[in-house]
């Protein structure tokens, strides 16, 4: 039998290294690749979507890989089992990816909000760029718009959550609309104006939601003063 390098065998028959079975650690490593490439510049907020699914569905390594093949900078392991391709026994784990020579950081660093069973708030004067993307798993999320700067009145969301609840609190006259965001085993309770934008900001929220929750409303104080008739 071979040693480490050997091709694995199932049934009696070679299998490539592009055909081995992938896990959620690596499904995972793969979207933070995919969220770094948004972040520069490589990657439109639609193609992140269409590229997001593809490896959460991904099977093998091959599906995994293709994902990530026309990136720059990103050198994939597991090429076709021939020519044998050459580990060594402290390889890293599969996908991790070496960057090429340094790049510009982005210049808004802030537009991700990254979290693993933990809580985030953002409250206050906080600068909100013209879009978000929210990576979110066992989690809670409170991003509070009332006192928050604007640089554009339309701000684009895009949500890959898992198992976590995100609370949108927006001013009187600002606007959301919830009506793009797919959910599985998921709630969606938007208790504002989904449109047309009538202040200076409006919410648009796409992408998924897998067993968690997303409600967008106004302020405490708001909701009194319309009871009231103030």
């Amino acid at each position: 039998m071979g040693g480490p390098e050997s091709e694995s065998m199932v049934n009696g028959g070679a299998v490539g290294d592009r055909d081995l079975r992938v896990s959620d650690v690596e499904r995972e490593h793969v979207g933070e690749l995919l969220q770094r490439a948004v972040g520069l510049g490589m990657l439109s907020l639609g193609e992140f979507t269409e590229r997001m699914d593809t490896a959460l569905a991904a099977k093998t390594r091959g599906e995994l890989n293709s994902v990530l093949v026309d990136l720059p900078g990103m050198r994939l392991i597991g090429g076709p089992a021939a020519p044998r391709p050459h580990f060594v026994n402290t390889a890293p784990p599969p996908y991790r990816a070496r960057p090429m020579p340094p790049r510009p950081r982005p210049t808004n660093p802030g537009n991700v909000i990254r979290s693993r069973m933990s809580g985030v708030n953002r409250r206050g004067p906080w600068q909100v760029p013209p879009s978000l993307l929210l990576n979110n798993w066992f989690s809670g999320v409170t991003l509070d718009f009332t006192e928050a700067v604007m640089s554009t009145q339309v701000v684009e969301m895009h949500v890959d959550d898992y198992c976590s609840s995100l609370n949108l609190i927006v001013p009187a006259e600002a606007t959301v609309d919830l009506d793009n965001v797919d959910l599985i085993g998921s709630s969606v309770n938007n208790k504002v104006r989904s449109g047309p934008p009538l202040g200076k900001l409006h919410l648009v929220v796409h992408g998924s939601i897998r067993f968690g929750s997303v409600t967008a409303k106004h302020p405490f104080a708001v909701h009194w003063r319309k009871i009231l008739g103030h």
